[in-house]
């Protein structure tokens, strides 16, 4: 849900500022690209949105600086905030129940 609402503030963003298609793609493509291997859930693509999340932290801050009442921004941060946290936790707890069963096997092999 986080991931809807940052591309949505994005779309917003880029909308009002009127801009051109190329920063259409700069400001969006990042976040789509990762969707299909979200939606396979593999676990790389979920890193590889948590470094791209720092990107996007740092334009909103810089944006929170220059315009500390904006609305966007302020959904923006939020839910750049929450998605990060979110994919980190996910892959943590994901990655963790993928190795249980291997953990398993190699303690019965002993």
């Amino acid at each position: 849900m986080a991931w809807s609402i940052l591309l949505l503030q994005q779309a917003v963003d880029a909308w009002a500022h009127q801009a051109p298609g190329f920063i259409w793609a700069l400001k969006l493509l990042p976040l789509l690209i990762f969707l299909p291997g979200m939606l396979k859930d593999n676990l790389r693509s979920f890193i590889w949105l948590c470094f791209v999340c720092l990107g996007y932290f740092i334009i909103l801050v810089q944006r929170l600086f220059a315009q500390p009442g904006s609305p966007s921004a302020i959904t923006g941060m939020v839910a750049v905030v929450v998605l990060f946290t979110a994919a980190m936790l996910y892959v943590r707890w994901r990655a963790r129940e993928l190795r249980a069963p291997q953990e398993r096997q190699a303690d019965a092999g002993e």
